[in-house]
Protein backbone atom coordinates (compact mmCIF):
# COMPACT_ATOMS: atom_id res chain seq x y z
CA UNK A 1 0.00 0.00 0.00
CA UNK A 2 1.22 3.47 -0.83
CA UNK A 3 0.19 6.36 1.39
CA UNK A 4 0.56 10.01 0.45
CA UNK A 5 -0.33 13.03 2.56
CA UNK A 6 -1.87 15.83 0.51
CA UNK A 7 -1.95 19.43 1.67
CA UNK A 8 -3.02 21.66 -1.21
CA UNK A 9 -0.94 24.84 -1.47
CA UNK A 10 -4.03 26.90 -2.35
CA UNK A 11 -6.07 25.80 0.71
CA UNK A 12 -5.62 26.45 4.44
CA UNK A 13 -2.60 24.79 6.06
CA UNK A 14 -3.29 21.85 8.37
CA UNK A 15 -2.41 22.71 11.95
CA UNK A 16 -2.43 20.43 14.94
CA UNK A 17 -0.93 17.23 13.59
CA UNK A 18 -2.98 16.01 10.65
CA UNK A 19 -3.09 15.97 6.86
CA UNK A 20 -5.77 17.77 4.83
CA UNK A 21 -6.12 14.61 2.73
CA UNK A 22 -4.56 11.15 2.61
CA UNK A 23 -4.33 9.19 -0.62
CA UNK A 24 -4.11 5.41 -0.43
CA UNK A 25 -3.06 3.40 -3.49
CA UNK A 26 -2.87 -0.36 -3.68
CA UNK A 27 -4.72 -1.07 -0.43
CA UNK A 28 -5.66 -4.73 0.18
CA UNK A 29 -8.34 -3.92 2.71
CA UNK A 30 -10.09 -1.17 4.62
CA UNK A 31 -11.18 -1.26 8.26
CA UNK A 32 -14.02 1.00 9.41
CA UNK A 33 -13.94 1.47 13.19
CA UNK A 34 -17.17 2.53 14.87
CA UNK A 35 -17.09 5.32 17.42
CA UNK A 36 -14.94 4.18 20.32
CA UNK A 37 -16.14 5.43 23.67
CA UNK A 38 -14.21 6.22 26.86
CA UNK A 39 -15.36 3.10 28.69
CA UNK A 40 -13.21 0.04 29.45
CA UNK A 41 -14.20 -3.61 28.98
CA UNK A 42 -15.54 -3.71 32.56
CA UNK A 43 -17.75 -0.66 31.91
CA UNK A 44 -15.65 1.81 33.91
CA UNK A 45 -15.63 5.46 32.83
CA UNK A 46 -12.65 7.63 33.87
CA UNK A 47 -13.51 11.00 35.46
CA UNK A 48 -11.20 13.39 33.56
CA UNK A 49 -11.15 14.36 29.91
CA UNK A 50 -7.51 13.31 29.50
CA UNK A 51 -8.22 9.85 30.91
CA UNK A 52 -11.32 9.48 28.75
CA UNK A 53 -9.38 10.58 25.68
CA UNK A 54 -6.56 8.10 26.34
CA UNK A 55 -9.09 5.30 26.90
CA UNK A 56 -10.98 6.08 23.68
CA UNK A 57 -7.66 5.92 21.81
CA UNK A 58 -6.81 2.64 23.59
CA UNK A 59 -10.14 1.27 22.36
CA UNK A 60 -9.31 2.37 18.80
CA UNK A 61 -5.97 0.58 19.13
CA UNK A 62 -7.74 -2.54 20.46
CA UNK A 63 -9.96 -2.67 17.36
CA UNK A 64 -6.93 -2.21 15.12
CA UNK A 65 -5.06 -5.01 16.92
CA UNK A 66 -8.08 -7.31 16.61
CA UNK A 67 -7.84 -6.79 12.84
CA UNK A 68 -4.07 -7.31 12.80
CA UNK A 69 -3.35 -3.62 12.25
CA UNK A 70 -1.89 -0.74 14.29
CA UNK A 71 -2.04 3.05 14.47
CA UNK A 72 0.20 3.39 11.40
CA UNK A 73 -2.70 2.07 9.30
CA UNK A 74 -5.04 4.95 10.21
CA UNK A 75 -5.98 7.11 7.24
CA UNK A 76 -9.00 9.03 8.63
CA UNK A 77 -10.04 9.88 12.18
CA UNK A 78 -13.20 11.65 13.29
CA UNK A 79 -13.32 12.83 16.89
CA UNK A 80 -16.52 13.93 18.59
CA UNK A 81 -16.09 16.22 21.60
CA UNK A 82 -18.87 16.96 24.06
CA UNK A 83 -17.53 20.47 24.63
CA UNK A 84 -15.28 22.88 22.76
CA UNK A 85 -13.31 23.48 25.99
CA UNK A 86 -11.63 20.09 25.45
CA UNK A 87 -10.26 20.95 22.00
CA UNK A 88 -6.68 21.78 22.95
CA UNK A 89 -6.30 18.90 25.40
CA UNK A 90 -7.74 16.59 22.73
CA UNK A 91 -5.09 17.80 20.28
CA UNK A 92 -2.32 17.28 22.86
CA UNK A 93 -3.39 13.72 23.66
CA UNK A 94 -3.94 12.86 19.98
CA UNK A 95 -0.44 14.10 19.14
CA UNK A 96 1.01 12.04 22.02
CA UNK A 97 -0.79 8.92 20.79
CA UNK A 98 -0.12 9.37 17.06
CA UNK A 99 3.35 10.92 17.19
CA UNK A 100 4.45 11.60 13.63
CA UNK A 101 1.39 9.93 12.07
CA UNK A 102 -0.83 12.45 10.32
CA UNK A 103 -4.12 10.91 9.16
CA UNK A 104 -6.89 13.01 7.67
CA UNK A 105 -8.84 14.40 10.63
CA UNK A 106 -12.13 15.95 11.60
CA UNK A 107 -13.14 17.19 15.06
CA UNK A 108 -16.84 17.76 15.72
CA UNK A 109 -18.39 19.38 18.77
CA UNK A 110 -21.55 17.38 19.36
CA UNK A 111 -24.02 16.05 21.85
CA UNK A 112 -22.62 12.56 22.41
CA UNK A 113 -24.99 9.61 23.04
CA UNK A 114 -24.17 9.33 26.77
CA UNK A 115 -23.80 12.69 28.52
CA UNK A 116 -21.01 11.33 30.74
CA UNK A 117 -18.82 10.60 27.71
CA UNK A 118 -16.65 13.60 26.85
CA UNK A 119 -15.21 12.09 23.65
CA UNK A 120 -15.87 9.45 21.00
CA UNK A 121 -13.44 8.51 18.22
CA UNK A 122 -14.19 6.73 14.94
CA UNK A 123 -11.57 5.83 12.36
CA UNK A 124 -10.76 4.29 9.01
CA UNK A 125 -7.62 2.21 8.52
CA UNK A 126 -6.13 0.75 5.36
CA UNK A 127 -3.58 -1.93 4.62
Amino acid sequence: MERRAINAPDAPTASGGYSQAVEIAGAKRLLFISGQIPVDAAGALPPTFREQCLLAWANVEAQLRAAGLDLSHLVKVTTFLADRSHAMENREVRNEVLGDLKPALTVIIAGIFDRSWLIEIEAIAAE
